[in-house]
């Protein structure tokens, strides 16, 4: 029976302790630690949530020790909020007796969400500071964000509440026509470089109406937007050549995640879009980044696309997809797309002059260069394909074929290749891919050879003297000026760029 009864005192005894909700704890002396001594939270659009940074505060003593107070300077007021170690405390701004147990650690989370007007008018930085503790022990840790000011294109909301809509495709998104007289923003269909552009759903360029960006503008997507260039519309695109790597004369168009934890996730946002029948379409020195397509270019019957000194990554589709369209491209790079950098499918008319079309996709189904002449489900399913041209091109990729023909009978498929760097390494009897054999459609093909791109993971596809596309190009091709304006020997480099010194 005794020892009944010790067991029973010990269970009493681990019951009474396991439910003991308090500790033994000595004040803050101010000697916390801390994983940094200032976070910076990355620029963000005025009114438009941050990411989650995080602190590590750490208890370096022997000892289990309360932090009287934890808390915003601005207390209430501030723009920040923080959940310390999972708790809200008073609306994430002041949180009261903190328990830090000895030799451990605990994380606050902190974002924020802040106006213009908020930010100092000097610098638009807007600051606070997390106050650990007070008086002699009073410990402090800087938060400071960048605040960017913005002119806002969103879809308005209709009398009965619901928010407008555009037709795409038969199908009604999210969206709203750009007004050239709006009340606001003035002429929305002139996108200038005085403040940087936030779009949310789709912006739609009315029919009979022109959008034009000028150089240096800046245009960022919402989840699920993009630009939809209606019937007899026209997109027109004015970038210059840059002089640095701020890119301060290209348009640019990519997501509205400015932190850099975004900068190269694909598919941020949708697609540009020139729909079936827009017209008279110019696009120079535009870069594109982190859509699920960069260009979507559809039946362009009448008029043919003209792209120069471009460039489109991180799309998590292509980058370029083209059906039954017309288009003339010169300096063009592509890397980075889940399906193929550039398709031209359904048919069409192209002609590409110096491009670099690369794919380092981490899937072996994609390709650099995708062709055909028909599109499934479509009536009829096959159209011509009269002509597919390319010169002084590389053609490569991370996978063991990056050029990809789909070749249907019931319709032309025309095409030729001239003078270009292609990666095309598996054994294929196919007569489609006689490289060094078929003058008809393929001349002067270096083929396997490294192109020796600076770092073609960070998009940079500068070359130089060692790379197999130096001087390989045919002059009767050549531009005269690279993609960033660099003057081309004779014979030209294949490819966007002309060999120079690589970019420090």
């Amino acid at each position: 029976m005794r020892h009944f009864f010790v067991l029973f005192i010990f269970g009493i005894l681990l019951a009474a302790s396991s439910c003991r909700t308090d500790f033994d704890t000595t004040a803050s002396s101010g000697n916390l630690k801390f994983s940094k001594d200032t976070v910076y939270l990355d620029t963000v659009f005025k009114n438009i949530g941050s990411s989650t940074y995080q602190l590590k505060v750490y208890n370096t003593s022997k000892k289990d020790i309360s932090i009287p107070v934890i808390q915003l300077k601005k207390g209430l007021n501030s723009k920040y909020r923080m959940t310390v170690d999972g708790m809200s405390g008073n609306n994430g701004k002041i949180f009261n007796n903190v328990t830090l147990l000895a030799k451990d650690s605990l994380y606050i989370f902190v974002e924020t969400t802040a106006d213009i007007t908020d930010a100092n008018p000097t610098d638009f930085l807007y600051t606070d500071e997390i106050q650990f503790d007070s008086g002699a022990n009073l410990q402090k840790v800087a938060l400071v964000t960048l605040i960017q000011d913005a002119v806002f294109l969103y879809p308005q909301q209709n009398p009965d509440g619901t928010k407008e809509k555009i037709q795409i495709d038969g199908k009604a998104v999210d969206g709203f026509y750009l007004n050239e007289t709006d009340a606001v923003n003035g002429n929305e269909l002139i996108f200038n470089n005085t403040k940087p552009y936030v779009i949310y759903g789709y912006a739609g360029v009315p029919q009979n109406k022109t959008v034009t960006f000028e150089a240096g503008a800046r245009v960022y997507f919402h989840a699920n937007s993009g630009l939809f260039v209606d019937k007899n519309a026209s997109l027109k695109i004015n970038g210059a050549a840059s002089t640095s790597s701020k890119l301060e004369n290209e348009v640019v168009f990519r997501g509205d995640r400015l932190e850099s934890l975004y900068a190269d996730i694909p598919g941020q946002w949708d697609a540009v879009i020139l729909a079936d029948g827009s017209t008279n379409h110019t696009i120079n020195h535009l870069t594109l980044k982190n859509a699920t397509i960069g260009l979507s270019i559809r039946n362009q019957d009448a008029t043919t696309v003209q792209i120069k000194n471009t460039q489109i990554y991180n799309c998590s589709q292509y980058g370029i997809l083209a059906q039954n369209a017309r288009i003339n491209g010169e300096n063009i790079v592509i890397n980075y797309s889940g399906l193929a950098s550039l398709s031209c499918i359904y048919g069409g008319d192209y002609n590409f002059t110096h491009a670099t079309f690369y794919n380092n996709w981490s899937s072996s189904q994609h390709f650099a260069v995708h062709l055909s002449n028909r599109l499934a489900g479509a009536t009829p399913e096959t159209k011509d394909l009269t002509k597919a041209t390319f010169n002084n091109c590389i053609i490569y990729g991370t996978s063991t074929n990056e050029f990809n023909l789909d070749k249907s009978a019931n319709a032309q498929f025309v095409y030729q290749l001239n003078n270009c760097l292609l990666k095309f390494s598996s054994t294929n009897n196919s007569p489609d891919y006689q490289f060094k054999n078929d003058p008809v459609h393929y001349n002067q093909i270096i083929l396997n050879e490294n192109p020796k791109f600076y770092n073609a993971s960070k998009n940079k596809f500068n070359i130089d003297k060692t790379s197999a596309a130096f001087a390989k190009g045919n002059q009767a091709y050549a531009i005269p000026l690279d993609i960033i304006g660099n003057a081309r020997t004779s014979p030209p480099d294949l490819g966007a760029y002309q060999s120079k010194d690589f970019p420090k």
